[in-house]
């Protein structure tokens, strides 16, 4: 099982709308990683989003320093493809960990999953994570529904309206193995 590296929006939206249990849920036995840029957005944004404390206080969540020189590389490049005025660099970290460690990066941005995919680094957005819950018989499609409502009530842009879930889901074929 490969490991996932975590983007900083899923968990802030998770941890805001109060479902980061169901996501720790998903992860299962898969080692979870954040790496450092990522921790630094969160920690940055405590202040204002006093949410983000559950998220660095969860032990399920494996803290990483890119430092290798195949780490700093890596970044580098994703930084010129992703940073634009010091924005998006969790998600460059978070790729440049996912290609260097072999693991899945977990982002929901358009622009880091375009990234993955120009620089061929394997990929999931959170719904895919819950859709694999759903196949793996961990979650109801009520339940993801559900889920999926509350995150968009919190400000968070999923591919479709409220209420949408299982058509959306049920359209890409992500509810069958």
């Amino acid at each position: 099982m490969k490991a996932l590296v975590f983007d900083t929006g899923p968990l802030s939206h998770f941890a805001k709308q109060q479902w980061l249990g169901v996501l720790r849920a998903v992860v299962g036995e898969r080692v979870a990683k954040v790496p450092d840029a990522v921790v630094e957005e969160l920690r940055n944004g405590v202040g204002v989003h006093p949410h983000l404390r559950f998220v660095l206080d969860a032990p399920w969540l494996e803290v990483h320093e890119l430092a290798d020189e195949a780490e700093i590389d890596a970044y580098r490049k994703f930084s010129k493809y992703l940073v634009v005025r010091n924005r998006n660099r969790g998600e460059a970290a978070v790729l440049a960990l996912a290609r260097t460690a072999g693991a899945v990066a977990v982002v929901d941005d358009s622009a880091a999953r375009k990234a993955a995919d120009r620089f061929g680094v394997e990929h999931v957005g959170t719904l895919g994570l819950l859709c694999e819950g759903i196949r793996g018989g961990l979650l109801t499609v009520p339940l993801v529904a559900q889920l999926a409502d509350h995150l968009m009530e919190g400000d968070y842009r999923l591919p479709f309206r409220p209420g949408g879930f299982e058509k959306w889901a049920s359209d890409h074929g992500l509810l069958t193995p």
